[in-house]
């Protein structure tokens, strides 16, 4: 996102802005960023081109406030400041384990993954995938993961339906290689999957609820 859109958008954050409409004229938004009416109304264009507020004309004064697009890219943008004065090359998340859709098995057998997964990551998956419902307090490190580089998974056809892309973060629980996987469209915002070549239920003992510690490497 271009800076002189992410100023903005802080600007407007910190008077109120992701939680509700704030009043704020042209004049007043160009007195935040240090630059004039003239300008200040520019930028209000800007943003609304490019979707990232939403502005009421119909009472007096303007009201504006952030689209879900334009909090997305503060995330992003915060997430990125963690991983520049936080984060070192490894960060832990902590939370339970929990049941998946069932649908795991089903994706670690198909070969365009599997063969992915040996090549990039040094192991072939186990048939499943381990659910893990991550801490509330942990859960926007999930973000910082997201925008780490990691190993992409390229989507691919077969017999006429198509699976999606996704990355691969490598990881460990205890002492066992395994790795997160974000899929490309993914439903789950506390929710992470594992995959690791071992049954890692059997192999560490583990069940629903009981509590695993990963550490990512990014």
């Amino acid at each position: 996102m271009d800076s002189k859109y992410s100023f903005a958008l802080r600007r407007i954050a910190l008077l109120g802005g992701i939680d509700d409409y704030v009043v704020l004229s042209s004049r007043e938004l160009g007195e935040a960023l240090e630059m004039s009416q003239q300008s200040a109304s520019k930028r209000i264009l800007e943003l609304l081109d490019e979707k990232l507020i939403i502005r009421d004309l119909g009472a007096r004064r303007q009201r504006i406030k952030l689209t879900p697009k334009g909090v997305e890219e503060l995330k992003q943008e915060y997430s990125e400041y963690r991983r520049i004065f936080e984060i070192n090359d490894q960060i832990t998340l902590r939370g339970v384990i929990a049941d998946g859709i069932g649908e795991g098995k089903y994706y670690m057998c198909q070969i365009g993954y599997s063969n992915q997964f040996e090549e990039k990551l040094g192991f072939k998956p186990y048939e499943g995938t381990l659910n893990v419902k991550v801490d509330r307090e942990d859960v926007s490190k999930i973000d910082i993961i997201r925008s780490a580089p990691g190993e992409t998974i390229q989507g691919f056809t077969q017999e006429g339906r198509t699976f999606g892309s996704a990355v691969a973060h490598k990881a460990k629980i205890k002492s066992i290689d395994c790795a997160i996987i974000i899929p490309e469209r993914t439903h789950h915002d506390n929710t992470v999957e594992i995959v690791c070549q071992y049954h890692l239920r059997r192999t560490l003992g583990i069940g629903n609820g009981d509590r695993v510690e990963i550490k990512v490497k990014i």
